[in-house]
């Protein structure tokens, strides 16, 4: 047992950074221009009308805009997106290159070529629980894409998700 705060949430964020996580870039369109970062929070909450939450550190910055936007994109990646997921995660990197495969819509909605798929929606609603926010989104509309192996996150590092390995 912990014996302070400061073990307690030490112990904590090793348990998670063990904890394998599928990999996305959320994004949001603002008036002054697409925002997004890498998140590996993603997770389903209802699927009838479909719905999900992630979280986000601090309300400032790139998540303080996507906590304000009108809309989101949730980007499913695939192992060749090891370098974009990258640049969305650290910041003052280079984002939405044409390298990178982003394209954008009449409405400045995000795409990025080779997604696993893309989930677009609107906040529902954020909780703030300490210096994070947990958002809950309304999918609004599914586009499923390729159909590549899945970016994995574990212990600071990216893996490629192994299907014909992986069955037990």
């Amino acid at each position: 047992m912990q014996s302070n705060e400061a073990e307690l949430g030490d112990a904590f964020k090793t348990v998670f950074r063990t904890h394998p996580a599928a990999v996305t870039i959320v994004t949001a369109s603002t008036p002054s221009g697409p925002v997004g970062l890498t998140a590996s929070s993603v997770s389903s909450v209802a699927a009838v009308p479909p719905a999900v939450s992630f979280s986000v550190t601090r309300a400032t910055g790139t998540a303080g805009a996507i906590l304000e936007a009108d809309n989101l994109s949730i980007h499913f990646l695939t192992d060749e997106h090891v370098e974009t997921a990258l640049a969305f995660a650290v910041s003052g990197r280079e984002r939405f290159t044409a390298e990178q495969g982003w394209t954008f819509d009449e409405n400045g909605n995000a795409t990025l070529a080779g997604a696993r798929a893309t989930l677009r929606g609107r906040i529902r609603d954020s909780i703030r629980v300490s210096d994070s926010s947990l958002v809950i989104a309304d999918i609004v509309e599914v586009c499923p894409a390729e159909a590549g192996a899945p970016l994995l996150y574990e212990n600071r590092t990216f893996f490629r998700f192994d299907p014909n390995g992986a069955a037990l």
